[in-house]
């Protein structure tokens, strides 16, 4: 029976430790790039131009409708055939960031619906431009409710960064893999990365729970 050996995780745990900041670099980088195309396709979707929403619902109901790995796969393995030579990890962050911006997209868009009509009213008697009708009247009032749906897609972003080990990205989980293969020793490796990702992960749900709290409802 194989136990648990101390003296072996104590000393691989720098390795992880290291790893685990290309895992954090990865959610952070994806999840600020899925932010900002979630938003622009969810005004996309929302322009009356059609030629501007039906491909960015296209685009959201695709990638939805498609799982991750696949989409990591194609973008690293089946690109290159055609010119497009990207490091791993940027890969995988575009990866992570295209794949959740479409889910981020849906926050975004149901938030923005949930704006009163009247405020929508108001702006345009008032003669407010575009540009100041969006920053200073619907997105102030739209983004708080959506805190807690778009903190709850960082922790799954997170949560699925070991996807990126099919990709080459030596993240945590690669990390261990690759540990467990020149130790033959998969225990330890394997269970400081799961409780690696539980000591990042829960905290961050008690933050959202918070979050919910104070912005679930309005």
């Amino acid at each position: 029976m194989v136990t648990f050996d101390w003296e072996f995780a104590w000393e691989i745990l720098p390795q992880l430790l290291e790893a685990m900041v290309v895992t954090i670099e990865a959610t952070v980088v994806g999840f600020a790039f899925a932010a900002v195309l979630g938003l622009l396709l969810a005004l996309g979707r929302r322009s009356e131009t059609w030629w501007i929403s039906r491909p960015a619902g296209a685009i959201v109901e695709f990638v939805r409708s498609t799982p991750l790995l696949v989409q990591l796969f194609f973008l690293f393995y089946v690109l290159p055939r055609y010119g497009v030579r990207l490091p791993a990890f940027v890969v995988g962050v575009i990866g992570l960031g295209l794949h959740y911006g479409s889910y981020t997209s849906e926050v975004y868009r149901a938030g923005i619906d949930a704006i009163a009509r009247g405020q929508w009213e108001a702006a345009t008697a008032l003669n407010f431009s575009q540009r100041h009708k969006w920053t200073k009247i619907i997105l102030p009032q739209a983004i708080p409710p959506m805190l807690p749906a778009l903190g709850n897609y960082l922790v799954a972003m997170f949560k699925e960064t070991p996807l990126l080990a099919a990709i080459t990205v030596v993240e945590m989980f690669q990390r261990a893999k690759i540990i467990s293969s020149l130790t033959f020793r998969p225990l330890e490796p394997y269970t400081l990365v799961g409780v690696l990702f539980f000591v990042l992960s829960f905290p961050s749900a008690l933050l959202i729970q918070r979050l919910e709290a104070r912005f679930g409802t309005r």
